[in-house]
């Protein structure tokens, strides 16, 4: 019992060697670049099939870091959609967004990689689904997005959607971007995360809430 109860705490040990230094790898390098091999040697791990072993292909380990994180983020959106309720408006809708990754950012510490590795994630459209998938299966961002989408009722479908993608581009990037400033010791436009995510809130508001010009997709509103 003693010995069966060591070798799951070795290999629930081993296990997150490997995502901590996966998830440095691939923030730094690219998802790509990097090798199992390089991975399992990072990670002190003298077989090189490690990674293979205890996560399987490359996709699995990269869900397995992004659901590292998942329950302290989906933590965090849910106190804060609670708090807003039903009557929010989109500044209150956009801070429920916001807040949990910078948050999530500073309270790990520094330096950190999940930004910049969620950052490689959504460029390489092989991976980018499983951020996607995983996104879907948190019911306090769904809860976000249907708030946004009834405070924005009169928002053509085709602009909604280009807009949440630009809205998700920018929190990625500008995370990321921080996170390797604040690795590489380089000067930052803000002082502290909360200060961060202050100003993605007020752009990423003022995106939601920009006028639309009519083109040959968007439909002007009339009677």
């Amino acid at each position: 019992m003693k010995a069966r109860a060591a070798r799951r705490g070795r290999a629930g040990a081993t296990r997150e060697q490997i995502l901590t230094a996966a998830e440095r790898l691939f923030a730094e390098h690219g998802v790509l670049a990097v090798s199992n091999r390089q991975v399992s040697e990072a990670a002190g791990q003298g077989n090189n099939a490690a990674v293979g072993y205890h996560f399987g292909a490359k996709a699995d380990l990269v869900r397995a870091i992004v659901r590292k994180h998942a329950d302290a983020l989906e933590q965090a959106r849910r106190d804060l959609v609670e708090r807003a309720g039903d009557t929010a408006g989109v500044r209150e809708w956009v801070t429920c967004l916001v807040r949990p990754i910078t948050e999530h950012l500073d309270a790990l510490g520094s330096p950190t990689w999940f930004a910049r590795f969620a950052a490689q994630v959504l460029t390489d459209p092989a991976l980018r689904p499983i951020m996607a998938e995983e996104a879907l299966t948190s019911p306090a961002l769904q809860r976000i997005i249907d708030g946004l989408n009834r405070c924005l009722p009169g928002l053509p479908d085709e602009v909604r959607a280009e807009r949440h993608a630009m809205a998700s581009l920018l929190l990625v990037h500008t995370c990321a971007e921080r996170e390797r400033a604040l690795a590489e010791g380089l000067p930052t436009s803000r002082s502290t995360w909360h200060d961060a995510g202050t100003g993605l809130i007020d752009a990423i508001t003022g995106l939601w809430l920009a006028p639309v010009t009519a083109g040959p997709h968007v439909r002007e509103e009339g009677p």
